[in-house]
């Protein structure tokens, strides 16, 4: 179905430094105007983002520093996407979360005024979300073809969490998955071990992600200021952290993960992490 519009309406991607709003940014842009009357515009553009792209975000989206070090930078193509977008109603994928707040962002920092009023924002993840959720009851109604009764009993939750994941190694017996990095396995196995293999989002040392392994297996942090710097160097350089992580509000799986790491680099060993 054609979209109606009264006015156009851009949908846009971003490719950026990493995930925070405040402090990363765009290293490319693409956009789809779709005018009032049917016809589409398209622009994208690699943009030099003045700052390191990190290894293990360059392994998502494929652009390092070197493709872009001769790219404009934002602040010089600014006015060019401000025009591009004018008087235009934004969609996107997750867009209201962090790719427009991304965007208006690097436009302050461009001191161009990238209005927002009027316009409409379509985020069509969030209608995906909505019309198909995500929570324990639709899984059991895809996978079941039944109805939860009791939803968030504790017992009828763990049966059809018992019954879904029986369905799943039905549904996906010799169906192939692809990783970012384009390798093909078949992981939904009936096997404990490959499936709690295939279970993790990130490799992590604490339970509850906060330290995890890089592409190289080394733990580095997770969160904060030195995400994405090995944990032992940090202990080192500022042992401060240290205490300070101690003393505050973070799980006691995360805190002996970070004693064990900081008595390795003290004795500069191997004290292997055995968590879970």
């Amino acid at each position: 179905m054609e979209l109606n519009l009264t006015k156009p309406i851009a949908f846009f991607d971003l490719e950026t430094t990493g995930i925070k709003v405040a402090t990363d940014r765009i290293v490319e842009i693409s956009i789809v105007r779709q005018q009032v009357d049917g016809t589409t515009k398209i622009k994208t553009m690699r943009i030099n983002p003045g700052m390191h792209i990190p290894e293990e975000v360059t392994e998502i989206h494929g652009i390092s520093d070197e493709d872009v070090k001769d790219c404009p930078t934002f602040k010089q193509v600014a006015h060019e996407l401000a025009q591009f977008l004018d008087n235009c109603d934004l969609a996107g994928y997750n867009s209201n979360h962090f790719d427009i707040p991304l965007l208006v962002e690097e436009f302050l920092r461009a001191e161009i005024d990238f209005d927002l009023k009027g316009r409409r924002f379509v985020d069509v993840q969030n209608i995906f979300h909505k019309m198909e959720p995500r929570n324990l009851s639709a899984a059991y109604k895809f996978y079941c073809s039944k109805e939860l009764v009791n939803a968030h009993s504790a017992e009828a939750d763990t049966i059809a969490t018992f019954e879904i994941l029986k369905a799943q190694l039905d549904r996906y017996a010799e169906v192939t998955f692809k990783d970012r990095k384009g390798n093909l396995t078949q992981p939904v196995i009936n096997d404990v071990k490959a499936l709690s293999e295939f279970s993790w989002s990130t490799k992590a040392v604490d339970l509850i992600g906060h330290i995890v392994y890089n592409e190289k297996n080394v733990e580095v942090f997770n969160f904060g200021k030195h995400k994405g710097k090995a944990v032992t160097q940090v202990l080192k350089d500022e042992p401060s952290y240290y205490d300070w992580m101690m003393k505050s509000e973070f799980p006691l799986s995360t805190k002996k993960a970070l004693t064990v790491l900081k008595l390795r680099g003290f004795n500069n060993s191997s004290v292997k992490l055995d968590l879970f």
